[in-house]
Parts: structure tokens; sequence; C-alpha cells
């Protein structure tokens, strides 16, 4: 599915399309351990120039916060777009997913962070009508090979196991060549999208 405004297009994509653009071109540096439920590309004139990922809540038990089954909220986990597009670029990508979410799933919430640790203050979401509701409370990242991982990626587990890069990360720390960073609140905004079911029963 890919649908066309102008130059440019999106379309849902596999996870494994976008990895090495986000991971090259997102602050975080990192898709690690990053729930992705749905993915989108955008494209200019064919060539990939953004993309965005939509997953679970990253906190356990947080979707009780903004709906009354979890299957009804949904985290912008990661978006991102090279430096030289034009304005509003994001805006018109976010609201295509948004649409594209309320006409093809039940997601009633939207939740997103804005990260004042990276110079975000959440303008974007400003623009795309989303709800600042407050603020995280602080918290910390473990900084490994220049890349910052959240501290929860020390206890992923398989089986009853530590996942191998959740034991390598753990290592890292007891080598103290990773280290504890703290970190300072994030913006909260939240979206909501009516579901199509509702529309369509009007």
């Amino acid at each position: 599915m890919t649908l066309n405004n102008g130059h440019y297009s999106y379309a849902l994509v596999d996870r494994s399309e976008i990895k090495d653009f986000i991971e090259a071109n997102h602050y975080s540096k990192s898709i690690n351990g990053v729930m992705a439920n749905y993915c989108f590309a955008m494209y200019h004139q064919g060539n990939l120039i953004g993309a965005m990922l939509y997953g679970k809540l990253g906190m356990a038990n947080a979707w009780k916060k903004y709906a009354d089954y979890p299957d009804k909220v949904i985290e912008l986990r990661r978006l991102v777009l090279i430096d030289d597009t034009p304005k509003n670029s994001e805006s018109w990508f976010i609201g295509k997913t948004l649409r594209w979410l309320k006409n093809n799933t039940a997601i009633e919430t939207v939740v997103s962070y804005a990260d004042p640790n990276y110079g975000h203050s959440g303008i974007i979401y400003q623009a795309t009508n989303f709800d600042l509701i407050g603020k995280t409370a602080k918290g910390k990242v473990i900084m490994w090979n220049g890349k910052k991982y959240h501290d929860k990626a020390i206890r992923t587990k398989y089986n009853g196991k530590l996942k191998p890069f959740a034991q390598r990360l753990k290592d890292a720390l007891e080598k103290g060549e990773a280290t504890y960073v703290t970190q300072e609140p994030k913006n909260i905004y939240v979206k909501t999208i009516k579901p199509a079911k509702l529309a369509q029963g009007e």
C-alpha cells in the first residue's frame, strides 16, 4: 500500500525495511528492544526520506492511564526524517499514519514523548493537535558505545534467561564500559483518534 500526496508517499512496511535508516538518522541511533506493531516509511520520488514506528507503550501497564484495554492505545516510538525535508513534512507523515491507524485498527489513543535531553519540546506534536498532558518522572539510561539504552534493556528475558544483548549490556556495566546517566523528564503528548468502527456506526 502506497499513497501519494504530490511528491510524497508513505507505505506500511516491514520493520527490517527501515531499521538501518532509523539507526542512521534518529538521535537514539537504535531500535534495539523497541516493540513495533506498525512500521511506516515515507518517500520522496521513490527515495526513502522518513520512517516511523508505532508500538506498545514502553512502560508496563502504562496503557491503563489512557484506555480500558491495552489494544486501544499505542505509542509513537520512533519518528525521523532526513534533515533537508521541507517544512510540514513531519506533520504530513504523522497525519497520514494517524488516519491509517484510525481506519485500520481499534486504536483510540496515541501517546508520544518529546525528549528535552535531545532538545525536543514537542513542537511537531503541537502542530498535529496532540495534547500536552504532563511530564514523566526523571529517569535514567545506560550509555554504552555512544548509544543510549533504556534501563529496562538490562532486564529483558526469554524463557527465563536474559537475552544475549541484555547479558552483554549487563556485563558492560559490571566492567565499567557502560554507565547510568540521569535524564530530565520527557513531555507527554496524547492524541485521541476515532476508531473506524464508531465512524461506520454513525
